[in-house]
């Protein structure tokens, strides 16, 4: 432990500057987050000509009925021009923010608050609880019209939104009590290990961390899905029969097989995994069942147990682990950093002694484009995951000498491409577009990687 903390300590020697030098953060802030933005903008204009191809490629021809590749064409014309307006609208209410002091202003309202329960500012945990709410619900408001917009007009327009007014309002109400049954206590817990453990915090907050995703694992399917989604036993027949066979054979520690109505909200259409390592349970969408074979919802299965099989979830793990472990151990510089917070117009008496959570928030917006380039790093590696798990359904014949499994590779080849008819999904993909946004391979990328995976098989038998 002691070696960890001198490495930590020399990472803080080299950033020590940050808490002595006049730097006008909220500038470089500003600058990252619009840089982010209108290169997000950028991509979109990159895009946008694709929606106007009135061809799908060449290997998705013959795929198509009449009408529905124009239907996948407009509806990503539509879903682009709403996330160009409404990105741009965004980085605005955040930048208004921003240049107005709404971050500091919410400190002071959270202290204020506190003040009229009898606390003082000595209760800073409580404080930064009311201080993260409150600018939870008051960024949240300027949005909810985008919400709305594209939940009735947008999705609805191209048929796919399910969901009445009511349950809109509900779903709404239900994120926000959520968040603050599950937010404030995982918040106490986070500053208080800060207060505990001083500057040799990072060993015990990602300890804390990890029990908390461990956790979660278990309660959002158990808890929080039930909520608002209904999951029953998927039904006795030939799916539920080829899913179980396969999950013997591989032997996959299956525990439940459900079914979830997301009919009830939209169209659109998936499957997944949850669970412990040796407990797992499979969730197949209603809306996935009703527009696929058997037999491809198998295969979709198959691929989704790729990733079990080379444990692709725990390596992401791993790697989110070190991400964060990356972000704590550079913390602590901006931490004890009275100029950070004079920055953002906070008074002197607070930036004296930084709170944690401010200082937390602050940080993280510095960290707005190495973030950025993260999640496209974080992107390809969840492609190439993709790759990997759409090959192990191509040689399922051969792992588990099957031969009614030899087709695999064509049965998931069809399920994608129903998915992606069906969900509208768009077939033209600008690959800077896609590297930056899209932690899947595109259609076309897939189907001729499968076709690949099958004439490597074909030579390996002969």
């Amino acid at each position: 432990m002691d070696i960890l903390h001198n490495q930590l300590q020399a990472v803080q020697r080299s950033l020590s500057f940050v808490s002595t030098d006049p730097i006008d953060w909220k500038f470089y802030v500003q600058v990252f987050a619009w840089s982010v933005t209108l290169f997000e903008s950028y991509l979109i204009t990159r895009q946008y000509p694709l929606y106007s191809k009135t061809e799908p490629p060449k290997a998705l021809q013959g795929h198509f009925e009449k009408g529905e590749f124009e239907k996948s064409q407009a509806y990503g014309k539509d879903k682009a021009r709403f996330a160009f307006v409404s990105g741009l609208y965004k980085q605005t209410l955040d930048s208004l923010m921003l240049q107005f002091g709404f971050y500091a202003w919410s400190w002071q309202a959270a202290g204020s608050l506190l003040a009229k329960f009898g606390y003082g500012t000595e209760h800073q945990i409580i404080q930064s609880i009311g201080f993260v709410f409150i600018l939870f619900f008051v960024s949240s408001l300027p949005t909810l019209p985008l919400q709305v917009y594209g939940t009735f007009v947008l999705e609805e327009k191209h048929g796919f939104n399910k969901t009445t007014p009511k349950l809109f309002v509900t779903d709404l109400l239900k994120g926000w009590a959520i968040a603050f049954v599950l937010g404030a206590p995982f918040l106490a817990v986070f500053l208080y290990i800060f207060e505990w453990a001083g500057d040799r915090f990072v060993p015990w907050l990602m300890a804390f961390m990890i029990t908390f995703q461990l956790s979660m694992v278990i309660l959002y399917p158990t808890v929080i899905q039930p909520l608002f989604n209904k999951l029953s036993p998927l039904s006795e027949g030939d799916l539920r029969n080829r899913i179980e066979a396969l999950a013997v054979k591989l032997k996959f520690p299956l525990k439940h097989l459900y079914e979830i109505d997301g009919s009830k909200r939209s169209s659109h259409s998936n499957a997944y995994f949850f669970g412990l390592p040796w407990s797992k349970h499979i969730v197949i969408f209603d809306t996935l069942i009703q527009q696929s074979k058997p037999e491809e919802v198998e295969a979709v299965l198959a691929h989704e147990l790729g990733h079990w099989y080379y444990l692709h979830p725990t390596k992401l793990m791993a790697v989110s682990q070190l991400h964060i472990f990356t972000i704590l151990a550079l913390f602590p510089a901006f931490l004890h950093a009275p100029p950070l917070l004079s920055a953002f117009d906070f008074s002197k008496g607070v930036a004296a002694a930084p709170p944690t959570i401010v200082a937390f928030l602050l940080f993280q917006m510095i960290l707005t484009p190495l973030e950025a380039v993260i999640s496209i790093g974080m992107n390809a590696v969840s492609r190439q995951f993709e790759w990997e798990a759409d090959k192990f359904a191509v040689e399922l014949e051969e792992k588990l000498n099957e031969k009614d499994m030899g087709d695999m590779g064509d049965r998931l080849g069809k399920a994608l491409i129903t998915l992606h008819v069906k969900n509208l999904s768009t077939v033209w993909v600008d690959w800077l577009y896609s590297a930056y946004h899209h932690s899947h391979p595109t259609l076309t990328e897939r189907l001729r990687a499968l076709e690949g995976f099958a004439e490597e098989k074909r030579k390996k038998s002969t």
